[in-house]
């Protein structure tokens, strides 16, 4: 059985009430119940923090046991040296998400650190976006 780790970072524990226009109106809890019930045979785990020393304790926890990490670093992705040093540190293969389209934002939030680290990157396709990097590590 695969076990793939969702992985979100800073402000993501808002989703459902922040910025709805943006990210929409359903929480990420919610989101995550409908997507075990989807793919059953798969071992989901989530992890959220505000801290970025915390995200980069669970990449080494899970980054040579698990089959997949699925990040959204939030903010974190514009900003963060050594969250992409996790993950190259790592071999558990990662698949980048964001929620909004990051390339119709601020300006200094069109380049991630993270993208080049990660076998391939989804932007703009709201939650979805989560499903889809799923997939691909099925």
């Amino acid at each position: 059985m695969k076990k793939i780790l969702i992985l979100n970072g800073p402000n993501l524990n808002l989703l459902g009430t922040r910025e709805p226009t943006v990210y929409g109106n359903q929480s990420f809890e919610d989101y995550f119940k409908g997507l075990k019930n989807e793919f059953p045979k798969i071992q989901l785990h989530y992890y959220q923090s505000n801290h970025e020393g915390d995200l980069i304790d669970k990449i080494h926890e899970v980054g040579f046991t698990f089959d997949g990490i699925i990040v959204n670093a939030g903010g974190y992705s514009h900003t963060s040296i050594a969250l992409a040093d996790a993950l190259s540190a790592v071999i558990t293969p990662a698949v980048e998400v964001h929620i909004s389209n990051i390339y119709t934002r601020e300006p200094y939030r069109h380049h991630s650190y993270l993208t080049d680290r990660c076998k391939g990157m989804i932007s703009g396709l709201g939650l979805k976006g989560y499903e889809l990097a799923l997939r691909y590590f099925l």
